[in-house]
């Protein structure tokens, strides 16, 4: 069974690809009137109004040509690895990380235990606050100089991060790109119920640290201490100065996200400027800082690659106008259902949809429109359809080959999707059935 690999990333993102050709010649063209809707700023769809129009499959130049219009349609998240990647490679190349990783586990010595929970923590803290994914890409570099410091294997690097915010999204009580949206469309006050989500959030936390420092310590093997005195020594205190720009940084980016609302742009404006910083303090010179950028350019273009690939799933479906009839093939079968079961069979849809619609904040527009009136039907309450929702969407993202920033953060850190779905289908099982206690709980207490 360990024999048994899956396909090279961007062979399986091929495959989707094709497989979504494949359904615009199989499944009837279809499509929602939509509506502006300005208290979520998005185009919403009108239930019952799902009428056929004629089709469009895709036919193969159509097909290659989804593929460079993924790519101009995830610009923004490709050119922030890109930057970013490069960034941190100028970084790693003064010296910075491997000398505040030092300084890390010198404080910390006897107690490194604590580093992954503190690590998943924060990271599980920018989930729940903004929904972080490809922001994560950018700081692998040190999260991988951390792991190797302490021994362990690489796919802690991805599960302490990227792991950590996904779940601390999919179960946030204030995720604005999942609850408050979802609740907006729902007609429900933003961030009700948030205290409900709260105690199921602290849950599937202890869940996935749990199994993170498992598997740490399961694949530990003898940390890795090859950092250069020499270069220390000879850069004089330079370390630590860039080190201390990239703290000063990072505050600067959580305060843009946060407080400001950064998009992609702005965050890979700032990196860039974090990249000629720290080469021009730590050193480098212009030329030096101009090599490092493109050394880091070529290490994440793989990274920048995969996301595009993964884009252009949606993009195939899109023209084959076959995403508003996946929607209303999986919902219809709802209606017929007791209020219980109903609502465990809209996290079942929910996780079914996310392959084809990777973006949480999307399926919340594509979903919500059709089921909050079903849910009113059958005498279901909107915060259950809701929290369905945002539990099962919100953990697809741990799993599903369709999410460009758990490929291309897996690529970055050299592990095979095969080795994470081993990893992770276990917890992913664990928390989905949490989220599902979580419902019928809700269900029961009258949430």
């Amino acid at each position: 069974m360990n024999s048994l690999r899956f396909p090279h990333p961007l062979v399986l993102l091929t495959g989707f690809i094709l497989l979504a050709a494949a359904l615009t010649y199989v499944l009837p063209a279809g499509e929602f009137i939509r509506h502006f809707d300005p208290a979520t700023q998005r185009d919403l769809l009108v239930p019952g109004s799902y009428h056929p129009v004629p089709a469009t499959p895709v036919g193969p130049l159509a097909l290659l040509v989804a593929l460079p219009k993924g790519l101009a349609a995830a610009a923004p998240v490709v050119f922030l690895i890109f930057l970013a990647g490069g960034a941190f490679t100028v970084v790693d190349q003064t010296g910075a990380l491997r000398y505040g990783v030092d300084g890390l586990l010198r404080h910390a010595q006897g107690r490194e235990v604590l580093v992954i929970p503190l690590v998943a923590l924060l990271f599980a803290t920018m989930g729940a606050l903004e929904n972080m994914g490809e922001e994560v890409i950018a700081l692998v570099p040190v999260l991988l100089v951390l792991m190797r410091r302490l021994g362990y294997p690489s796919l802690t690097a991805v599960a302490a991060s990227l792991g950590a915010a996904i779940v601390g999204a999919a179960f946030s009580p204030i995720n604005p790109f999942q609850v408050v949206i979802a609740q907006k469309l729902a007609q429900l006050p933003a961030f009700s119920g948030w205290a409900f989500r709260t105690v199921f959030l602290a849950g599937a936390l202890g869940i996935w640290i749990a199994g993170t420092l498992r598997h740490a310590r399961r694949h530990q093997v003898a940390p890795d201490r090859a950092v250069a005195d020499a270069e220390g020594a000879d850069q004089a205190g330079r370390p630590g100065l860039v080190l201390l720009l990239v703290l000063v940084t990072f505050s600067v980016f959580a305060y843009g996200v946060v407080a400001l609302k950064w998009d992609f742009e702005q965050m890979g404006a700032l990196f860039f400027g974090l990249g000629v910083g720290a080469g021009l303090l730590g050193g480098r010179g212009l030329t030096g800082t101009a090599e490092g950028f493109v050394a880091g350019f070529r290490d994440m273009a793989f990274s920048g690659m995969l996301v595009g690939f993964a884009q252009a799933i949606f993009v195939v479906l899109g023209q084959g106008h076959v995403v508003d009839t996946i929607v209303r093939g999986l919902a219809a079968p709802l209606a017929h259902l007791p209020v219980a079961l109903a609502a465990l069979g809209m996290m079942a849809v929910h996780t079914a949809l996310h392959l084809p619609v990777p973006s949480v904040s999307g399926q919340a527009v594509l979903t919500m429109p059709l089921l909050v009136p079903l849910s009113d039907l059958i005498g279901l309450s909107r915060q259950v359809t809701v929290l369905a929702y945002q539990y099962a969407a919100g953990l697809g993202d741990l799993l599903t080959p369709t999410n460009g920033a758990l490929m291309a953060t897996l690529a970055a850190c050299g592990v095979r999707f095969d080795q994470w779905l081993r990893f992770a289908g276990r917890l992913y099982g664990l928390l989905l059935a949490l989220g599902a206690a979580a419902v019928v709980l809700a269900i029961v207490v009258g949430l």
